[in-house]
């Protein structure tokens, strides 16, 4: 190895111990029991609130999935995307947080199946059945394009194993996610973004001096057709601009309806300990989100430009993910000191993938051995055996997740895409309709589960590839549809009972 190469790993080592370390001890502090475990006891500050939220959400698509986008494709696809999800990002805070954290606390739900599934006062748990599977089926591959993520930073980066890498890299998120849980996984999520902040700004001032200057990087992409349009998108295969209409960016913009429906980011708004210090947490986490994706988009552009000048190989294909990671091992050629930095840039993919990891295992967790085991099949735990199980079930997810993410081609924008449209489809209605609809009913909200979850699948492999007005992104029609199809039902069957709405008039004054 070289010594660059030595010191990037040894600040990688040191960041990885010290999440494990500082995990470990926070989970030893925990509250010993399912709400201590999956909302914190439900006491998280703003700040932790509103960073945990986007580190959570942003993942290693931030650092890598939208900055490769832009590399191949310029500005158009994944500046309309941004767009969508800061807009999401903040309606989701506006709308969302207050009342879910009310209405949770009066039902006494510390997961989004057990929400929907109480807010209905079903007898017979379907929905919950149904809201659990669909967890596990979703947040299995998403947890798995973030291994995969760990796989490729270190595969182009040392010509490490990747398996070996993904292996590692699970070991980490586990060992911390499985002792701490929630507590230490805001926690942590709230120091990792603070690294992901510090990796974008050192990328983009490196990135630029070696391109020559903003000047430079600037005439690079107006060279490229349609590179800066927002209404044409680069084909580096044909070199030529190809049109963007207002349906292709109506379909990115519709990433930001995803939001309503991660059960890994709602739990945040649950677990604050007072709803009153979420507009405090709504304003950090709009401003954090807008300046982080301006500058990944921007890390692209910045990355095409170095290629240009020789300093990173030109990258195709799923290979333009790694353009932050080939300019951090460009930074580290010049000397120990900015070999110590790269190392902690590299370590900020890292917080980026693990941020949104943990937090998926844990809901992944929560889904199967609190809803799925205790409250549809009825075995009855003791509190030490919840814990127990819960923490098996992490390790259990995880070691799935190693297996699905084997293939090191795979591309983390589309596992993510899919994943995302999966959960803002299915769970994003019913999470509205439950909060702002007094007329929705338990068979409406069924019906709407099942039709979105269904849509996803089928728009995204049998109506897409038709083209066309077709081709828009599945989150957007499978989202409608659903919609459609809770208001009918809802309309057509039997409305929601005395108690129910009882429960729903508290909410509303509260």
């Amino acid at each position: 190895m070289t010594t660059s190469q030595i010191c990037i790993t040894a600040v990688i080592i040191l960041y990885l111990c010290f999440v494990i370390f500082t995990g470990v001890m926070i989970g030893r502090r925990s509250k010993k029991s399912s709400e201590g475990f999956y909302l914190g006891g439900r006491g998280m500050g703003p700040l932790v609130t509103a960073m945990s939220a986007e580190a959570s959400d942003m993942s290693s698509w931030l650092l890598m999935g939208l900055p490769g986008l832009a590399y191949l494709t310029g500005v158009a696809d994944a500046s309309w995307t941004a767009i969508g999800l800061a807009l999401g990002t903040y309606l989701n805070f506006l709308l969302v947080a207050k009342r879910i954290r009310r209405y949770s606390v009066q039902l006494d739900a510390i997961t989004i199946p057990s929400f929907i599934s109480k807010r209905y006062d079903e007898k017979k748990p379907v929905i919950m059945c149904i809201a659990s599977l669909v967890i596990l089926v979703f947040f299995v591959p998403y947890v798995a394009s973030g291994l995969a993520a760990i796989g490729k930073l270190f595969n182009s980066l040392f010509g490490w194993n990747y398996m070996l890498a993904v292996v590692i890299g699970a070991i980490v998120i586990i060992s911390y996610t499985s002792v701490g849980g929630f507590s230490a996984v805001a926690t942590m999520d709230l120091i990792q973004s603070v690294i992901m902040s510090v990796a974008l700004v050192v990328i983009t001032w490196f990135g630029i001096s070696q391109a020559g200057g903003l000047d430079v990087v600037i005439e690079n992409a107006k060279a490229l057709p349609g590179y800066l349009s927002f209404f044409k998108t680069h084909d580096a295969v044909a070199n030529a601009a190809k049109p963007y209409g207002f349906m292709n960016a109506f379909s990115m913009l519709a990433w930001g309806l995803g939001y309503f429906g991660m059960p890994h980011i709602l739990v945040r708004f649950m677990a604050i300990r007072d709803e009153k210090e979420l507009s405090l947490s709504r304003r950090i986490a709009s401003v954090w989100v807008v300046i982080s994706m301006t500058v990944a988009v921007c890390i692209g552009m910045i990355g095409y430009s170095v290629s240009k000048t020789g300093g990173i190989p030109l990258l195709t294909g799923s290979e333009s993910e790694t353009v932050i990671v080939q300019i951090a091992g460009l930074l580290a050629k010049f000397g120990i000191f900015p070999a110590i930095v790269a190392g902690m840039i590299l370590a900020g993919i890292l917080a980026a993938t693990m941020s949104t990891a943990d937090s998926q295992l844990l809901a992944a967790s929560s889904a199967f051995s609190e809803n799925l085991l205790q409250d549809v099949f009825g075995i009855k735990l003791t509190a030490k055996q919840t814990m127990l199980v819960a923490r098996l079930t992490v390790i259990v997810i995880a070691v799935i997740a190693v297996f699905l993410a084997a293939d090191p081609n795979s591309s983390v924008f589309a596992i993510v895409s899919f994943a995302w449209a999966g959960f803002g489809a299915t769970f994003g209605p019913a999470i509205l309709f439950s909060l702002f609809w007094k007329g929705s009913n338990r068979q409406g909200i069924l019906a709407g589960l099942v039709t979105g979850g269904v849509m996803v699948f089928v728009w995204k492999f049998l109506i897409r590839p038709i083209g066309g007005i077709f081709g828009m992104y599945e989150l957007l029609p499978a989202f409608l549809c659903n919609c459609v199809v809770v208001i009918l039902v809802s309309k057509l069957t039997h409305g929601p009972s005395d108690q129910v709405r009882a429960q729903y008039e508290a909410y509303r004054k509260g």
